[in-house]
C-alpha cells in the first residue's frame, strides 16, 4: 500500500456547469477548454511527483476525482484511475473522496484542477510531511482565500468537512479552525487558483516563472498567451484606434 493517495477533483464539460465564473467573462467554450488542460496539466505534475518517488516511503499514488457518476467513463479522465465524488455539499464530496483514499493508503492529499502552476516537489514535500506516525495535516491556501491542496495522514470527521462555507474570503481559514486538532499543520506556498478572468494573467505568469515547467505547463502556457493575444485583437482597449495601411 502507498504512502500517500492523491485525488484531483474534476468536473466534466457536457455533464455540468464548468469554471463558470471564468465563463461569465470569457465564454462557456473558453471555460471547458481550460478545465480540460489545466486538469490534465495537473496530472502531469501529479505523475511527474509520483515517477519521482518509487520505492520512497511517501510514493505518491495519483487518481481523477469526478464530480458526475455518468462521465466516470469519459475520455477525459483516462489515464489514471477514477474515484467518484458522489453526491452532496463540496464539503461531503471532499470527505468522501479523503476516507476512500484513506482506506486505501497512510495519507491523503486532495487537490483542485485550477492550479496548473504547482510543481512535483510541492507534492513531494506534503506527501512527505504526511509520513510520519504523528497525526499532521497540510495546507496550500489560495490567494482568493480558499485553498489549492488539503492533506492529513488521519480520518477528518464529516462534520469538520460540512462546518466550512466554501468560495468564500474567509474559507482557508474557516478550515484551519475546523481542523484546529487534526494534527500538526504544514502550510505551502500561497497560489492563484483559477476561478475567473481577472486570475489568468497571473497563472500565466506564474507558470512562464517556472524553472522546470512540465510539457503540458508549456502547452498551457501557449494556449493562455495565444487566447490572450486572439481576445486583444477583437477586443481592443476603449479609445484604440484601427490601423489602416
Amino acid at each position: 500500500m502507498s504512502r500517500t493517495g492523491l485525488a484531483i477533483f474534476v468536473k466534466t464539460p457536457g455533464h455540468s456547469p464548468v469554471k463558470t465564473r471564468l465563463a461569465a467573462g470569457r465564454g462557456q467554450a473558453f471555460a471547458d477548454g481550460f478545465h480540460r488542460r489545466s486538469a490534465q496539466t495537473v496530472a502531469e505534475v501529479a505523475l511527474a511527483a509520483a515517477a519521482a518517488s518509487p520505492g520512497r516511503s511517501a510514493a505518491i499514488d495519483p487518481h481523477w476525482a469526478v464530480a458526475e457518476a455518468a462521465a466516470m467513463t469519459d475520455p477525459a479522465w483516462q489515464g489514471l484511475p477514477r474515484l467518484a465524488q458522489g453526491s452532496g455539499s463540496l464539503g461531503e464530496r471532499m470527505a468522501r473522496v479523503h476516507a476512500t483514499l484513506l482506506a486505501r493508503h497512510r495519507s491523503a492529499l486532495l487537490i483542485g484542477a485550477d492550479t496548473p502552476q504547482i510543481t512535483p516537489a510541492q507534492l513531494q514535500v506534503a506527501a512527505e510531511w504526511l509520513d510520519h506516525d504523528q497525526p499532521r495535516c497540510v495546507l496550500g491556501p489560495a490567494a482568493d482565500g480558499g485553498f489549492w491542496l488539503f492533506g492529513s495522514n488521519r480520518p477528518v470527521a464529516l462534520a469538520r468537512w460540512t462546518a466550512v462555507a466554501y468560495s468564500r474570503p474567509n474559507t482557508a481559514d474557516a478550515f484551519r479552525m475546523a481542523l484546529h486538532d487534526v494534527g500538526e499543520r504544514l502550510e505551502l506556498q500561497r497560489l492563484v487558483d483559477a476561478d475567473d478572468a481577472d486570475d489568468l494573467d497571473n497563472v500565466l505568469s506564474a507558470l512562464s516563472a517556472l524553472e522546470h515547467p512540465l510539457d503540458a505547463q508549456r502547452a498551457l502556457a501557449d494556449w493562455l498567451r495565444l487566447a490572450a493575444e486572439s481576445r486583444a485583437d477583437t477586443h481592443p482597449p476603449s479609445g484604440a484606434q484601427p490601423t489602416h495601411a
